[in-house]
């Protein structure tokens, strides 16, 4: 059964034929006409596990986005920063409500249709996907990027919290 479904979603991917279900009957941001496939590159950055799932491909983006507006130290504004690049890229169609970094999965899966991995190491999510920890306060989220994480600021390494998970928007 699983099998099959992966085959269909891939044929369904590769062949362009995308269900005509409009973008507001489903609550979706996802428009087929403008859907392009991951280039080789691209494909490379969400790592080697990534063949057979498609994210969308604006996770990068919301990736590049908070690279580029971090700070070079940290401010303690972590979920606001990948809140508004989340909103930047179009992932999200309006900004998250949830005051705490580590509601921030929970908020994502429920209202904006991301889901989470079944990952525990954060080094092996993809580009883009957002890395939620917890803790006694507020907690701490951010973007994985090429080559670390980023929020308010930028870092190589993961942030030294428990972890809560790891959460993606699947392409259509």
């Amino acid at each position: 059964m699983i099998k099959s479904s992966i085959c269909l979603l891939t044929a369904v991917a590769f062949t362009g034929n995308f269900p005509s279900t409009s973008r507001a009957e489903d609550g979706s941001l996802f428009d087929p006409s403008k859907a392009t496939p991951l280039t080789h590159e691209q494909r490379g950055l969400f790592g080697p596990k990534s063949g057979g799932i498609q994210y969308d491909s604006r996770m990068i983006r919301a990736a590049e986005i908070a690279k580029k507006r971090a700070q070079p130290h940290m401010t303690w504004y972590c979920w606001r920063y990948v809140k508004d690049a989340l909103l930047a890229a179009g992932l999200v169609s309006s900004r998250p409500t949830s005051p705490w970094a580590k509601e921030a999965g929970e908020e994502l899966c429920a209202k904006f249709g991301f889901v989470k991995l079944k990952l525990t190491d954060p080094t092996k999510a993809p580009v883009g996907a957002v890395v939620v920890y917890g803790g006694a306060d507020a907690g701490h989220v951010e973007l994985r990027t090429e080559h670390g994480f980023v929020s308010d600021f930028v870092s190589p390494t993961p942030y030294p919290r428990p972890l809560v998970g790891i959460y993606v928007k699947p392409s259509a």
